[in-house]
């Protein structure tokens, strides 16, 4: 893959140096322009070709989530990566598909993870692979306890609608983020996860059978037993089908 071009975003100056110093020490990256406003960001990226951009959110203007909001209308917008020292807006991020969240005091090895990220995700594109090939799946900043953990989407068992938010069943907890499952769905399909009732989105993988009694439908999920309803059942046979190992394969 080509070197990264990148843009770097942050109204205060010595944020926006430590930033693009360690953009510029990482080997992926050919060339960092910097902008100190999202009105300067615009410009540049009027003129210049920008595979990703690293970007702060509160800004004088257009902070940074309008700044996304905009490039999101662009034919190809680029990959974003938010930089903040403010924790309340990985759900907001989450939303607008960031590629990454990273804190500030920035570390160097967060920083390259974030870049390979970024790395991964347009490589990928670039090579048309599958979706569900993604050598780095999505990850979902969610709150627990005060504290922001990435959850991978891999991780994920299921996921369960509670009004505007969805709670994310995994082994280890169950948390709540704002989003519907509605987009939920249309992002994840294409990785493995299959909507079997207005309330669940499931992922195939974790699929362990999927049983009727008296007409009703019932599939279960990492011990779960959830409805399928019956629009979405015919459909669900028909992907678990094309989703059964081979006869003598081990498990996936």
């Amino acid at each position: 893959m080509r070197p990264l071009r990148i843009l770097a975003v942050d109204d205060e100056p010595p944020a926006l140096d430590d930033l693009a110093y360690l953009l510029r020490g990482d080997h992926r990256v050919g060339r960092v322009v910097t902008a100190d406003s999202s009105d300067a960001a615009l410009r540049l990226l009027e003129s210049e070709q920008i595979d990703a951009v690293f970007l702060d959110i509160r800004m004088p203007g257009l902070d940074g989530l309008d700044l996304v909001r905009v490039l999101r209308r662009f034919a190809h917008p680029p990959a974003v990566v938010f930089v903040t020292a403010y924790e309340d807006f990985a759900v907001d991020a989450f939303a607008l598909k960031a590629s990454d969240y990273l804190l500030k005091p920035l570390g160097a090895e967060r920083l390259a993870e974030a870049v390979r990220r970024v790395a991964a995700l347009l490589d990928g594109g670039a090579q048309q692979q599958p979706a569900a090939a993604d050598p780095a799946p999505e990850r979902i900043p969610v709150d627990l306890g005060g504290i922001t953990r990435f959850v991978s989407r891999d991780e994920v068992a299921y996921a369960e609608a509670q009004g505007d938010y969805v709670r994310l069943h995994t082994a280890g907890h169950a948390p709540l983020v704002r989003v519907p499952l509605a987009v939920l769905a249309e992002r994840w399909e294409p990785h493995g996860f299959l909507r079997i009732h207005r309330s669940y989105l499931v992922s195939l993988r974790h699929v362990e059978e999927l049983r009727s009694e008296a007409g009703h439908w019932t599939v279960k999920v990492a011990g779960s037993e959830l409805p399928v309803s019956r629009r979405h059942t015919r459909e669900l046979r028909d992907v678990l089908v094309r989703w059964a190992p081979e006869p003598g394969a081990g498990p996936a």
